[in-house]
């Protein structure tokens, strides 16, 4: 036992590939012979944050023990391909729990459109002709069912599964989890598409006239709104990386928007003919369009790049969705593929054959599962290794009760992030801003630190005792120095000789965060 427990003595030691995939650099060289640091206290300070950094890495590579679950996924025997494995044959060799996740819900009130809550637990579904449900789909409980009675073109939930929106023939209507009638937006008129950015609490919008709004639901306030002059939006998703709205149009070209510009941030050519299907990964790494000619084109999306995956398949797409793991799905009328990327480009996966035409899709987050609505039915499809196995509890929480609801959604409020910050490159705030600090330096140069001028100043000669002394007249010397620089600095405010010093002008109304912004310098405003 001795020498095991030498050889053990400790934390047991990592291994160097995980080190590697958490490793953030090579860090500061603060060696004595070859740093530039000079000064010893500084060289303390700086490696006891390199050693911080360094037990950081360490510690994230040793939780990777606690990850337990893998990526499932199915294996075909030899001979044999996963594209010919049927729906009822995987549920039937799987586990009890994940074969209750298969099911079909025959409706008469289609076609439908679906959307899952950001944990994956919650699913709505809205009919065209006006049925509208929310429901726990793991454990089938219903929550609402209600019928508009008018035409229902999308639906999204907002940032907890306690509301969610409708886009009818007219308006949007905020609806709860009991199905009464919140709110109606009676300025989001005609809207196709919707989308929720978690982040920021903005609910997005394209109508059919071709204007994009978006609305901050924590506070009831339009951030902006204006015409694409795109025509009808008829395809738009966003990009959970930066929260930009991308858009498609029928000339092949999807555009990227922000509340912050009337004007597109990026646009690219992407087919010859209209887009008539876009979907972006979750980590906000690729995007994949189609249009009528069947093909389909990988593009990455942080460089404008691409395309790097190029395929024509069998019959025109016009629904797609990406999963957690980077699997894609594509609805080619009543048929649905899903394509996985391997080491020599994208194969099919598995293939599904529903009874009618397929009108929405989405993979759900953190479970096998993708969602398939169709003209008269939803459906729940198994898709072994879509869904990641490892959740953060702090961020999407499946198992979360009541009160880490409400919890999760003041930290969230208190965590939202501003409109102004939707870029294409969200880390650019993090960067050194340095044309505004030499600004910011020459303006404190400027500002008036007037050196008091020399004052001939000669004591009267007194015989009075203790009136007479050095330190009384060095004292009075001070006093008559500050006060002849006090009216030299008061002559130049008058004159307004301080161009450099902004007048403060009238400010934005926030309205109830008025509180909020910060108080004026005394010393600038005067």
């Amino acid at each position: 036992m001795e020498p095991i427990r030498k050889k053990y003595r400790g934390r047991v030691p990592l291994n160097k590939e995980k080190l590697a995939k958490h490793d953030k650099g090579g860090g500061i060289d603060l060696r004595a012979t070859s740093t530039n640091i000079k000064n010893k206290v500084i060289r303390q300070k700086l490696k006891k944050k390199e050693n911080t950094f360094n037990n950081a890495v360490k510690n994230t590579a040793r939780t990777e023990l606690l990850l337990t679950e893998d990526y499932g996924c199915l294996e075909a025997d030899p001979g044999e391909v996963t594209v010919q494995y049927k729906q009822k044959q995987i549920a039937d060799n799987v586990d009890i729990t994940s074969a209750a996740k298969h099911f079909t819900l025959d409706l008469e009130f289609g076609p439908y459109c679906i959307r899952y809550t950001r944990n994956g637990r919650h699913l709505v579904l809205g009919g065209r002709r006006g049925h509208v449900a929310a429901l726990d789909w793991v454990t089938k409980s219903l929550a609402c069912e209600i019928n508009v009675m008018e035409s229902v073109y999308d639906v999204s939930w907002l940032h907890i599964e306690t509301m969610f929106a409708v886009a009818q023939k007219e308006w949007v209507f905020i609806y709860d989890n009991q199905g009464i009638e919140i709110h109606c937006l009676k300025k989001l008129h005609r809207i196709n598409k919707l989308e929720f950015l978690p982040y920021h609490f903005l609910l997005a919008a394209g109508s059919n006239d071709g204007y994009l709004s978006w609305l901050d639901v924590s506070i009831g306030k339009f951030v902006a709104s204006f015409n694409s002059k795109l025509g009808k939006i008829a395809v738009m998703t966003q990009n959970p990386a930066n929260a930009v709205l991308c858009v498609g149009d029928s000339k092949g070209v999807v555009s990227m928007w922000s509340p912050n510009s009337k004007d597109p941030l990026a646009k690219m050519l992407c087919h010859a003919q209209g887009i008539s299907a876009c979907a972006i990964h979750p980590y906000g790494t690729y995007m994949a369009t189609s249009c009528p000619n069947r093909f389909i084109k990988i593009w990455d999306i942080r460089q404008l790049a691409g395309p790097v995956h190029n395929y024509r398949v069998r019959s025109p797409i016009y629904h797609l969705s990406y999963s957690q793991t980077g699997q894609i799905a594509m609805a080619m009328g009543n048929v649905v593929e899903v394509h996985q990327l391997s080491g020599d480009g994208m194969k099919p996966y598995l293939r599904h054959r529903t009874k009618s035409s397929v009108t929405s899709m989405q993979f759900c987050p953190y479970e096998d599962v993708l969602g398939v609505g169709t003209v008269k039915n939803v459906s729940s499809l198994l898709v072994p290794g879509s869904g990641e196995p490892n959740f953060d509890a702090l961020e999407c929480n499946p198992f979360q009760t009541k009160t880490q609801r409400r919890e999760a959604e003041v930290k969230a409020l208190l965590d939202k992030i501003q409109p102004e910050l939707i870029c294409l490159e969200p880390l650019a705030i993090t960067e050194v801003d340095v044309s505004t600090l030499k600004d910011k330096v020459e303006a404190e140069k400027k500002l008036l630190y007037l050196k008091p001028k020399n004052i001939d100043f000669k004591p009267r000669r007194t015989k009075a005792k203790g009136k007479g002394g050095t330190a009384k007249v060095i004292k009075t010397k001070k006093i008559l120095k500050e006060l002849s620089r006090k009216e030299t600095i008061d002559l130049l405010r008058q004159a307004d000789m301080r161009p450099d010093i902004k007048k403060a002008g009238p400010q934005k109304d926030y309205g109830i965060l008025n509180r909020f912004l910060p108080k004026p310098n005394r010393r600038t405003n005067k």
